[in-house]
């Protein structure tokens, strides 16, 4: 799977400052310093589009990138940054709920799960958030590369077990790493086969 141009369009402050578009959306969300910014810059085959930290809760704001004329990526800000004061947890959490609930465009939410850990209640918070206001999403585990894989297949087969107790079916879940350029098709695949039926309707 290839994307052949990818670019950055605007930041923006809250969804009124969003793209006027009918073009798919997709956008990338997860706690603070798992790794959105390293995984769009994977999946669009660019070092630098998204800017990447070392020091979490960089990205304060709603970025979209364009891929290939046809569809926008959405880089959020990450969730749950322990340093950040009250105020500014607050600003984030209104941010992210008003453009889940109010961006007509988007199509589906890359939930992204640090794979080194057990599930946290924050991830599970929002998964369980997303689920009751009828928003796609599939989760994404990063940092595969960072951990073994029975840790790894751990935390995912608690994750699902704990899923398993309120929902019928589990949500489709990516394994990706960025240093062994693993998930990249299978983001991809997804995007491009949900963006077809999307044009079949």
């Amino acid at each position: 799977m290839h994307i052949g141009n990818a670019k950055f369009i605007t930041s923006s402050q809250s969804v009124a400052q969003c793209p006027e578009s009918n073009l798919p959306e997709y956008a990338f969300i997860g706690r603070s310093n798992v790794g959105k910014s390293s995984l769009i810059n994977m999946v669009t085959g660019r070092k630098n589009l998204a800017r990447t930290s070392s020091s979490p809760g960089k990205t304060t704001l709603i970025n979209h990138f364009l891929i290939d004329e046809s569809w926008f990526l959405c880089d959020l800000p990450g969730y749950g940054y322990a340093k950040a004061s009250k105020k500014r947890r607050k600003d984030f959490a209104r941010i992210i709920e008003e453009y889940a609930t109010c961006r007509q465009n988007l199509v589906c939410f890359f939930v992204l799960i640090d794979s080194r850990i057990p599930p946290q209640e924050i991830d599970l918070d929002f998964i369980e958030w997303l689920g009751d206001s009828g928003i796609p999403f599939l989760l994404v585990y990063t940092k595969t590369d960072k951990v073994t894989q029975k840790e790894k297949n751990r935390n995912i087969e608690m994750m699902k077990e704990i899923l398993s107790e309120s929902w019928e079916e589990i949500p489709v879940i990516i394994e990706t790493s960025v240093v062994k350029k693993e998930g990249k098709d299978e983001l991809i695949s997804f995007i491009k086969e949900t963006n077809n039926k999307l044009n079949l309707q």
